[in-house]
């Protein structure tokens, strides 16, 4: 397995990324679609490739990630791509929910130097359980200049929370979720990690 930055691969690639993405995080976009290819049209556009790593496997993209300081947004939308594949109405709710989420995003503390904020971290369905995202977090956190790791996760996804505290994150803080029957969660889990010079 090689790890490698987006913005080394070519235009199919960003479709595969999308595609991960989708899948990773259908629970939460299936509003928008309940297509998969029509979502992953959609989102396409969306991914900053300078900050997003890739797992190669076998000739084929097994897992994403994306690593920033927090200054640098991971994504960015346009909303007439977004209402070219969902629709005005969807498209529109979909930019400004989303820019919300992840362009915009705030998090409930301060992003200070040496930080690096670890995001969208994401497994192919032909790849699942085959130690990609572990692969890929290591090489980010082993390749970029930060001293200390956060990332946020859903409390309801133990699998990833067991996946972070084996790589050596643990929880700092928890903010309850306001619309947790919506989003099948009840709270957003902060976790860190401190890289040993």
């Amino acid at each position: 397995m090689e790890i490698i930055r987006a913005s080394e691969l070519g235009y199919e690639a960003k479709m595969k990324i999308s595609e991960i993405f989708v899948d990773g995080f259908y629970q939460w976009l299936h509003f928008f679609s309940k297509d998969k290819g029509k979502l992953t049209r959609a989102f396409c556009h969306m991914f900053n490739h300078q900050v997003f790593y890739v797992a190669v496997k076998d000739d084929e993209i097994a897992g994403i990630t994306a690593c920033t300081d927090g200054k640098i947004s991971s994504v960015h939308l346009d909303r007439k791509e977004l209402q070219k594949h969902l629709g005005f109405f969807k498209g529109t709710i979909a930019y400004f929910v989303l820019k919300h989420e992840f362009v915009n995003k705030a998090y409930p503390f301060e992003i200070t130097k040496g930080m690096g904020t670890v995001e969208f971290v994401a497994t192919s369905a032909n790849y699942r359980g085959q130690g990609v995202a572990t692969a890929i977090i290591k090489d980010i956190m082993d390749s970029t200049p930060y001293e200390v790791y956060v990332l946020e996760v859903a409390d309801t996804n133990t699998n990833a929370v067991k996946l972070y505290e084996k790589l050596g994150f643990s929880e700092f803080l928890r903010t309850k979720h306001k619309h947790s029957k919506r989003s099948g969660f009840n709270y957003l889990v902060y976790m860190k990690y401190l890289k040993r010079s």
